[in-house]
């Protein structure tokens, strides 16, 4: 017999993970667009961040990287091509290859303060064990749930090694 309550409503809501995620996602984006700013979004400024890391990714790869859908990350693609910060090369099978150009790469230099700011006012009330083990464990949620998700994270060979 499970000591869980059966009565819904006797689970508090400030103790639910999803509601503490979501809140913890709005507070992230709000931060991201204090520090930041609000001529790129966080999913525009991770997509961005991949192509710096792996230019040249195919579209397909690139939202899998990103845990995107393939049609979100085509819309946002085609947002940042108009923006002229990345290219879209049409390659065979109708696969696109992105590349960051000169304005994309020097966008990224100048958001690298905001996005400092931004990690120091998410974190920085946390002591330095608790920001490993907040990370830690976050990282574990998103590696054991990853399956759940609409667009599950796929990381090729060539991306960055997951540290769970």
């Amino acid at each position: 017999m499970s000591d869980q309550p059966t009565d819904a409503l006797s689970i508090d809501l400030y103790d639910q993970p999803g509601h503490l995620i979501r809140r913890a996602q709005q507070i992230a984006v709000s931060v991201f667009h204090e520090t930041v700013g609000r001529d790129v979004t966080p999913v525009q400024y991770a997509i961005l961040r991949m192509l710096q890391e792996r230019p040249g990714i195919d579209q397909v790869t690139l939202a899998q990287e990103v845990a995107l859908d393939t049609s979100t990350a085509a819309e946002i693609a085609a947002r940042l091509e108009a923006k002229g910060w990345i290219v879209r090369e049409l390659l065979a099978r109708r696969q696109r290859r992105l590349v960051l150009t000169p304005e994309g790469s020097a966008l990224l230099a100048e958001l690298v303060p905001g996005v400092h700011e931004m990690q120091e006012r998410l974190m920085g009330s946390l002591e330095d064990d608790e920001r490993r083990e907040f990370l830690r464990l976050l990282r574990k949620f998103v590696h054991l749930n990853n399956e759940q998700s609409r667009a599950p994270l796929r990381r090729s060979e060539a991306g960055p090694a997951a540290s769970e």
